[in-house]
């Protein structure tokens, strides 16, 4: 899966007043790191946003949402929003806020050893 360069760009620009922010490839998309964090990923046709799992259930009620399914488990805390959805800068910058607020608290994942 390749990522939307026009989300993509959008997600920098939101994210180009904050000094600590990686941009890595993962899960067939690219992730914007925050601090060392999993922040805002960019796919195909959506964005996914790591937020607040106490948000979760509230945000999902949004339309174009889903939560994040991987191997047949769901991630409370990551949600997919589609591109239709973040049309508006107003829903975009929703969606990033609640990123950028969760990330002040998310725990980073360990650091793997390299083999």
């Amino acid at each position: 899966m390749a990522y939307n360069e026009i989300l993509t760009n959008r997600v920098r620009e939101a994210l180009a007043h904050i000094p600590q922010v990686e941009e890595k490839k993962m899960f067939g998309s690219l992730a914007f790191m925050v601090n060392g964090k999993m922040c805002v990923n960019v796919g195909q046709d959506r964005i996914m946003s790591r937020i607040d799992p106490e948000l979760h259930d509230q945000a999902l009620q949004r339309s174009g949402t889903q939560t994040v399914v991987m191997g047949g488990r769901e991630y409370k805390g990551y949600i997919y929003i589609d591109e239709e959805a973040i049309k508006s800068p107003d829903d975009f910058d929703y969606w990033i806020g609640l990123a950028l607020d969760y990330n002040k608290k998310a725990k980073a994942s360990p650091k793997r050893k390299k083999k």
